[in-house]
C-alpha cells in the first residue's frame, strides 16, 4: 500500500484503539512509541553501515550492577569484569558520539518485538530510563526527557500491568511495517506522523490548536516566506509557539526547492507546554534533520526571551536570536502580564499589549527576531486589525515604522477548536515600498465536514498576489500609508476590499411591463468582451433600455456562434501540444524528474497557454492540475525510489475478515504496487473484460425483470405460495413447485397467462444462478491473466499505461473547461428570460382568474347557516364586493 492508504490504515486502527482515552492525550503515546522505533531503526541501520556484525550488536548493552555481581559469583575475576565494562562503555560512547544516543539491544523496539508474550510494560520503562541516562553530552537539548510525555503517561494505558502490557503491545504491532529504514526517500515516516497529528487535532477539539496548525495554512505561510528567501543558501528559522512543529518544517521543506545543499537549514523551536514540546523535538527529528540544526527550547515566550548567554555569566554573554524567517499560530487573545515590560526590547519601540490579549506581544516578539531582510509571518485574530487602545498604538507604530507588508484575510472556521475569522499577518524589518497589501481570500474554500479548508487553487491565488502585489476587484488591494492614516490606522480588510456579493435587484419597470434591461445584460461584460459579435444574436435592437431574447433556443445559439467556435478553437490551439510537454516531463525524465519543483513547474506552463484565453480560471485549471499531481507524484516517488521495475510489480491485496470472532488481515486476490488492475484490464486485456462486464450488466438487470413480471401478477396470482409473506416478491424455490402444480391442473387461460409468467421468473432464475457462476469464474481467470500481465508488461507498455493514468484523465478534465464556460453563459442568459418572463400585470390577472374560479367553486358547497354566511363573506371578499 502507498503511504497515505498506510496512514489511514494505522489511524483507523488508532483510533479504535483508543477506546475511552482522549484523542489528545492518545497521540502522545501512538506518536511517542513511533519515534522511539525510528530511533531504534536507525541506530541499528547505523550500526550495520559501520560493520557491526549481528553478535556486535547484541552485545551493544550496559550491564547493571546485579548483572556484574553474579559475573563475580560465577568466578570471573575483578580484572576480567573490568575489561568487561571497558569494552562495553567503548562501544556505547562510539555510538553516543555518532547518533548523540544509544539503546542498547536489549531495549531496541526490534528487540521488543521478538519478545511476543514474554513482552512486559516493565521493559518500556526500563527502556526509556536508559535512553534518557545515554544521551550524548551535545545533544542533551534534543533528546533531554523527549520521552518524559509518554514515560508519565503510561499508567493511563490500562488499570494493572496486564491492561498496560496489552495496550503497549497493540501500539507496537499496530506500527511496527512503517518502513523506517532510508530506503523510502519519499518520507513515509514523517507523512505518517504528520497524517496522524492532524487526525488527533481534528478530533481534539479545542485542544488541537495548542499543537496543530492546519496543513494547508502552514503551506500557504511557507510558500510566501520560501519566495522571500529564495536566493539564499544558507537559513535559519524560528518558531516561538512551535506547537509540533508542522509548520516550521513545511516552511524548511518550501525554503529548501531554492537551497540546493542539504542540511542548510537550522531550525530553532520554543514551546511552553513539555508534552507538545516533545512532539517538536521528535517531529524535527524524524524528517531526517541533523541534530546539529535543531535547537529547542521549553519555556513561555513572552515572560522569558530567546536564552542565548553563558549560564555563569548571563549579562555579558547574552546574544538574541536573529533569524531570517520567523513563522507562528501563537494562541488567540491569550492574557498575559505586561507588568515590568516596558524596557523589554522586544516592545519598548511600539508599545505593550494589553493584559487580555497577547496578540501584538507574540508579533512583537516575532518582529524583533528576524534579520533586516528578514520576514515573519504570524495568525492572528481579525481584531488586531481595528481594535483601540495600547492595540491601537501598536498598530499605528508598525505602520509608521514600515513593518505591515501584507495582511491575508482568511475563511471562517478553517482552524481547529475555533470558528472565529483569523488573518495571516506578513511583515518585514526593512522594505522598500511604504503600502499595504490587502487580500481578502475570506471565500475561497472547500467545505469539509464541518469544517473549511483552503484548496491548492486558494493557497496559489494568495500566494501570486502577494509576489506580485496586484490590485484585484473583490479581492486585494495595495493600500497607501496615506490612506490608512486616513482611517486613523483601522486596518479592517472590508474598508479597503469590498468582497460581498450584489445584492439580488429588480428593474420596476421590466417587471411591469417585461423586457430585459440592458443594465443587467452589461453586468456581463467580461463574457461580451470575449465574445463581441455573440450579444447582437442573442438580444433584439431596442430604442428604449430594455430589450428581449431574439432566439428561440438561447442554447444552441449561443454554443453555435462563430465567437464560441473561436474561443474553444482558441483553447484547443494552445493546449495542442500539451499532452506531448507533460509526456515528456513525467515519463520520458522520470528517474530524474525533481518531485518537488514539478508541479510549479508544469503549472507556469499551464498559466502561459492560459494567458491569451479568455474566460477560463487559470486557478480552476490549477486546482485540476494538483488534484491528479496528488496522485501521480505519489507513483513517482515509489518508481524514483525502488527503481522502474517495481511498476511491473503487484502486491498481496489485504482485508480485513471476521474470524473466530476476531477482525484478521487476509489476502483477498492482488493489487498493482503502481498499475491498476483495472487500467490493465481495459488498455490490454480488452475482450474478456468486455465480456465479463456484460455479464455482469446483464446480471444486474435481473431484479427489474423480476419487478416487471411480479407486477404483472393478478391480486388472486399474488395469494399463490410462489409469492413471499410480505406480498412484495417471488420466492423462487417455491416458483418451481407451482409450475408442477398448474401443468397438472385443466389448462384455463388464466392458467396458462400464470405459467407463462412463473416459466419467465423460472428462466431467469436459471440465468441468474449461470451468470453468477460465470462471472465467479471468469472473474477469477480475468484477474490471474492481469497479475500475469502486469508482471510480463514491457516497458514500452509500462510509459503507455503511466500516461493513461496520469495524464490522460488530467487533460480530458482540462478539456471540459470551455464548456464549463459556455454552459454558465446559457445559464445567465436562460435566468435573465425567466427573472422578466411574468409581469406584474399578469400576475395579477393570473390571481384575479383564480380568485373568480374559487368563487365559483363556493357555490357548490353546502353547510348549515352559520357555514353558509362565513363563506358568502368569503366569496364577497375574493370578488372585491
Amino acid at each position: 500500500m502507498n503511504k497515505q492508504q498506510l496512514a489511514s490504515k494505522i489511524w483507523e486502527s488508532a483510533n479504535k484503539m483508543r477506546s475511552k482515552i482522549e484523542a489528545n492525550e492518545y497521540k502522545d503515546y501512538i506518536l511517542g512509541f513511533m519515534f522511539y522505533k525510528y530511533l531504534s531503526e536507525k541506530e541499528v541501520n547505523f550500526l550495520k553501515e559501520e560493520d557491526f556484525s549481528e553478535e556486535d550488536i547484541q552485545n551493544l548493552k550496559e550491564s547493571s550492577e546485579e548483572e556484574l555481581k553474579d559475573l563475580k559469583n560465577q568466578g570471573f575475576s575483578d580484572e576480567d569484569i573490568q575489561k568487561l565494562v571497558k569494552e562495553e562503555n567503548e562501544s556505547l560512547n562510539y555510538v553516543q558520539k555518532n547518533i548523540g544516543y544509544v539503546i542498547p539491544y536489549r531495549h531496541l523496539f526490534s528487540t521488543w518485538i521478538s519478545m511476543g508474550d514474554d513482552f512486559d510494560v516493565s521493559n518500556v520503562r526500563d527502556a526509556l530510563s536508559s535512553f534518557n541516562r545515554l544521551i550524548y553530552k551535545t545533544h542533551k537539548k534534543v533528546f533531554e526527557k523527549i520521552f518524559n510525555t509518554l514515560e508519565i503517561g503510561l499508567s493511563k494505558l490500562g488499570d494493572t500491568s496486564k491492561t498496560q502490557t496489552k495496550a503497549i503491545s497493540d501500539l507496537l504491532q499496530l506500527i511496527k511495517d512503517i518502513p523506517m529504514d532510508g530506503k523510502q526517500d519519499y518520507d513515509v515516516i514523517g507523512y505518517v506522523y504528520e497524517y496522524l497529528i492532524e487526525k488527533f487535532a481534528s478530533n481534539a477539539g479545542k485542544k488541537a490548536g495548542e499543537f496543530y496548525t492546519p496543513h494547508e495554512v502552514s503551506e500557504l505561510m511557507s510558500e510566501i516566506v520560501a519566495y522571500h528567501l529564495q536566493g539564499k543558501n544558507k537559513i535559519e528559522i524560528y518558531d516561538p509557539t512551535s506547537g509540533s512543529g508542522s509548520l516550521l518544517i513545511n516552511i524548511g521543506k518550501a525554503a529548501s526547492k531554492y537551497i540546493t545543499e542539504e542540511n542548510n537549514i537550522k531550525y530553532y523551536a520554543q514551546e511552553l507546554k513539555e508534552n507538545t514540546y516533545n512532539l517538536t523535538r521528535m517531529n524535527l527529528v524524524m524528517r531526517g534533520i541533523k541534530p546539529d540544526n535543531i535547537v529547542t527550547r521549553c519555556g513561555d515566550t513572552l515572560e522569558e526571551d530567546w536564552p542565548y548567554f553563558d549560564e555563569n555569566d548571563r549579562d555579558k554573554t547574552y546574544d538574541p536570536l536573529y533569524v531570517d524567517a520567523v513563522v507562528s499560530n501563537p494562541p488567540y487573545s491569550q492574557a498575559w502580564n505586561p507588568t515590568g515590560k516596558e524596557q523589554d526590547v522586544r516592545y519598548a519601540r511600539f508599545g505593550l499589549a494589553p493584559k487580555g490579549k497577547a496578540d501584538y506581544a507574540f508579533l512583537l516578539h516575532d518582529l524583533f527576531h528576524i534579520k533586516p531582510d528578514g520576514i515573519m509571518t504570524i495568525v492572528l485574530p481579525h481584531g488586531v486589525l481595528f481594535r483601540g487602545g495600547e492595540e491601537g498604538t501598536i498598530r499605528k507604530n508598525l505602520i509608521e515604522n514600515n513593518h505591515i507588508d501584507t495582511i491575508i484575510g482568511l475563511p471562517a472556521n478553517i482552524f481547529f477548536g475555533t470558528g472565529i475569522p483569523t488573518i495571516i499577518m506578513v511583515l518585514k524589518q526593512k522594505r522598500e515600498n511604504t503600502d499595504t497589501l490587502i487580500i481578502d481570500a475570506s471565500k475561497g474554500f472547500i467545505k469539509e465536514g464541518k469544517s473549511n479548508k483552503l484548496r491548492a487553487c486558494d493557497i496559489k491565488r494568495i500566494v501570486d498576489t502577494v509576489i506580485k502585489r496586484e490590485n484585484i476587484e473583490k479581492y486585494s488591494r495595495v493600500v497607501s500609508r496615506d490612506e490608512i492614516r486616513q482611517n486613523d490606522y483601522n486596518l479592517n480588510i472590508p474598508r479597503y476590499v469590498d468582497s460581498s456579493e450584489e445584492a439580488e435587484s429588480w428593474d420596476i419597470y421590466a417587471s411591469m411591463f417585461g423586457g430585459i434591461p440592458v443594465a443587467e445584460i452589461e453586468k456581463l461584460h467580461e463574457y461580451w468582451q470575449a465574445f463581441p459579435t455573440l450579444k447582437e444574436a442573442l438580444f433584439t435592437k431596442s430604442d428604449t433600455p430594455y430589450v428581449s431574447v431574439a432566439t428561440d433556443d438561447i442554447k444552441q445559439t449561443i454554443q453555435n456562434h462563430s465567437d464560441i467556435v473561436a474561443f474553444e478553437k482558441g483553447f484547443a490551439d494552445a493546449f495542442d501540444d500539451f499532452h506531448d510537454y507533460l509526456k515528456n516531463e513525467w515519463i520520458g525524465r522520470i528517474s530524474e524528474l525533481e518531485i518537488a519543483k514539478e508541479e510549479e513547474t508544469v503549472s507556469e506552463n499551464l498559466f502561459a497557454r492560459l494567458e491569451n484565453v479568455p474566460l477560463i480560471d487559470q486557478y480552476e485549471a490549477y486546482q485540476l492540475l494538483d488534484n491528479e499531481w496528488k496522485k501521480i507524484s505519489t507513483d513517482l516517488e515509489i518508481i524514483q525510489t525502488e527503481g522502474f521495475d517495481v511498476t511491473k510489480k503487484v502486491d498481496p491485496n489485504l482485508v480485513v475478515k471476521k474470524k473466530d470472532g476476531k477482525d484478521q488481515e487476509v489476502q483477498d486476490g492482488w493489487v498493482g504496487h503502481v498499475i491498476p488492475f483495472e487500467l490493465v484490464q481495459k488498455e490490454i486485456l480488452f475482450e474478456p473484460y468486455q465480456a465479463l462486464k456484460e455479464k455482469e450488466n446483464r446480471l444486474s438487470d435481473i431484479p427489474s425483470l423480476y419487478e416487471e413480471i411480479f407486477e404483472s401478477l393478478t391480486e388472486e396470482e399474488k395469494e399463490s405460495e410462489a409469492v413471499n409473506d410480505n406480498n412484495d416478491a417471488f420466492v423462487l424455490k417455491e416458483v418451481t413447485k407451482k409450475l408442477k402444480e398448474l401443468r397438472k391442473e385443466e389448462q384455463t387461460e388464466e392458467i396458462k397467462e400464470f405459467i407463462g409468467k412463473l416459466s419467465q421468473v423460472e428462466k431467469l432464475s436459471q440465468e441468474e444462478k449461470d451468470l453468477k457462476k460465470k462471472i465467479k469464474e471468469e472473474t477469477a481467470k480475468l484477474h490471474q491473466l492481469t497479475k500475469e500481465t502486469i508482471e510480463n508488461l514491457s516497458d514500452e507498455e509500462v510509459c503507455e499505461l503511466l500516461d493513461k493514468k496520469w495524464i490522460g484523465k488530467f487533460i480530458e478534465s482540462l478539456d471540459k473547461l470551455p464548456d464549463t464556460i459556455v454552459n454558465n453563459l446559457v445559464s445567465k442568459i436562460q435566468t435573465l428570460q425567466s427573472k422578466y418572463a411574468t409581469t406584474y400585470f399578469e400576475v395579477e390577472v393570473q390571481i384575479k382568474e383564480t380568485e373568480q374560479q374559487l368563487a365559483a367553486m363556493i357555490d357548490n358547497l353546502v353547510g348549515d347557516e352559520f357555514d353558509m354566511k362565513g363563506l358568502s363573506e368569503f366569496k364577497s371578499l375574493l370578488l372585491g364586493e
